[in-house]
């Protein structure tokens, strides 16, 4: 091997050595990619949807990205924050920023928030490691897939719960929507609640109907709620 057109700049140690040939020739480790097995060489050939967490340095908030990532490019984005009111802004920056970037551009885009940021590096490593959703998905998911996440009501799934020593748990908000009541036995302990869908209400209202009508329409119950000693609000009582 001849080191007479080498394109760096090499030390006098390096010169001073004789050439020893490489043997086999040791590609990438194929990773799975959307139904397929491919050695990753280059942004282009990584294709692959998947999630990725983040959180801040004071650990105050937390961030859920999702990617579509397609022959490298970013072709669909969803971010969900949680914990930080700040966050939710950044989040609206990263949302417009990402797309059409590559993984590597976004990996080191400056998305503002720690937690967004650290939600990048995480996803990074799973995508370009085959560790995707989307891995054994022949030719992957489509553009929108993202968005199943979040159900019909296109909101995030969300579950706030508050308890203490001295007064015990209430329940704020669940997967089905915002807890109004709780249902409690005559121990006092929880076997149901009640909750209205807030997405279901929104819909209602812009649909032109009354605000209270909307409101006891999207309502639901879970559990023995009906069979209550007492009811209570956790937000006040």
């Amino acid at each position: 091997m001849s080191t007479e057109n080498y394109e760096y700049l090499t030390s006098r140690e390096v010169d001073n050595m004789c050439c020893v040939q490489k043997g086999p020739k040791h590609g990438p480790a194929p990773i799975p990619e959307e139904g397929l097995w491919v050695q990753a060489k280059e942004v282009t050939d990584i294709s692959a949807l998947t999630h990725g967490v983040g959180w801040c340095a004071p650990q105050q908030g937390a961030c859920k990205l999702t990617l579509n990532v397609k022959k490298g490019i970013i072709e669909e984005a969803l971010v969900e924050t949680i914990g930080c009111s700040g966050m939710t802004h950044s989040a609206a920056m990263a949302a417009e920023i990402l797309p059409g970037k590559t993984i590597l551009e976004a990996l080191n885009t400056d998305l503002v928030c720690d937690a967004i940021n650290t939600a990048m590096r995480e996803l990074f490593l799973q995508i370009v490691y085959g560790r995707s959703q989307s891995a054994f998905s022949e030719n992957g998911l489509a553009i929108g897939a993202g968005l199943e996440d979040l159900g019909k009501g296109t909101r995030s799934q969300v579950g706030t719960m508050y308890g203490t020593k001295l007064k015990g748990v209430r329940y704020l908000e669940m997967a089905e929507g915002y807890v109004t009541r709780l249902a409690l036995d005559k121990d006092m302990q929880v076997i149901g609640y009640e909750f209205v869908s807030l997405g279901k209400m929104t819909d209602f209202i812009k649909k032109g109907m009354e605000p209270n009508e909307a409101y006891k329409k999207s309502m639901g119950t879970y559990g023995r709620f009906d069979e209550a000693f007492k009811y209570i609000d956790p937000r006040k009582e």
